[in-house]
This record gives C-alpha cells, structure tokens and sequence, in this order.
C-alpha cells in the first residue's frame, strides 16, 4: 500500500507540473520574452528546418507537447497504481520506464530549466524509487 502511495504521489507531482506548465504556455504570459522585440521576431522568423512555421509556434507547440507528456505520464502512471497497483510493481518494464522518464526529465531540469520543476520532478523521481525499494523489499 506505502509502494502505491508513493508512485501515486509521484504521478500527482508530475500530472500537476505538466498541467500548470501547459496553463502557462497558452493562458499566461510567463514563457514569453522579456524582451518584447524578440518575442516579435519569433513570430516573423521560420527555422531552417522548414518555413512552414516560426520560431514563436514551434515554441507554444513544443511547450504543449512537452506539457503533454509529463500529463500523460502522470495520468498512466496515476491510474496503474489506483486500479492495478500489484501489476504495475511487478513489471520490471513498466517500473524501468517510468525511472527512465523521472530520470531523463530530471537531467534535463538540471540542464536547461530553473529550480521549481527541478525540485518537483526530483521529489517526484525520489518517491518513485522509493515504491521500487519498498516492493523490493521483503515483508
């Protein structure tokens, strides 16, 4: 029961950071430049990669992906702990690819973001190995 708890709580921390970072990409302000100038050439210049888009919608849309999937994780992740908890923490792939994700997304906070989300999906990476060592364990 204490391994399902963590994973849900795990799961919650990042279902929360996805939803709020997609609220802040299309309801607010907070991922635009502070400099007005170059948030208006974002939207005048398309990347090399193809003039079918500029920089300022491949931004909002890789920010909306990127939101997504950090829901998506949460949600999936959420749900196998509520309705299967004894399938999901006995498959070793399942546990593996979850570390993988927290880990990767932790490498890249550290990397390319600030403070907030590194501390939220460190805490929520800390509670899934937390449940992998507790099931681990034995009684």
């Amino acid at each position: 029961m204490t391994a399902q708890l963590l994973i849900c709580t795990s799961a919650a921390i990042v279902l929360l950071l996805g939803t709020l970072h997609l609220v802040y990409t299309f309801a607010t302000h907070k991922f635009q430049p502070r400099d007005p100038g170059l948030a208006e050439r974002m939207k005048q210049v398309a990347p090399k990669i193809s003039g079918q888009t500029t920089v300022w919608r491949a931004w909002l849309g890789f920010n909306a992906s990127h939101s997504l999937g950090a829901m998506l994780f949460g949600l999936i992740y959420g749900y196998l702990a509520l309705a299967a908890p004894l399938a999901l923490l006995q498959d070793g792939f399942l546990l593996a690819l979850g570390v993988l994700y927290l880990a990767s997304m932790t490498l890249l906070a550290r990397r390319y973001w600030f403070n907030i989300p590194l501390i939220g999906i460190s805490l929520a990476l800390a509670l899934f190995l937390a449940a992998i060592i507790l099931q681990a364990m034995p009684l």
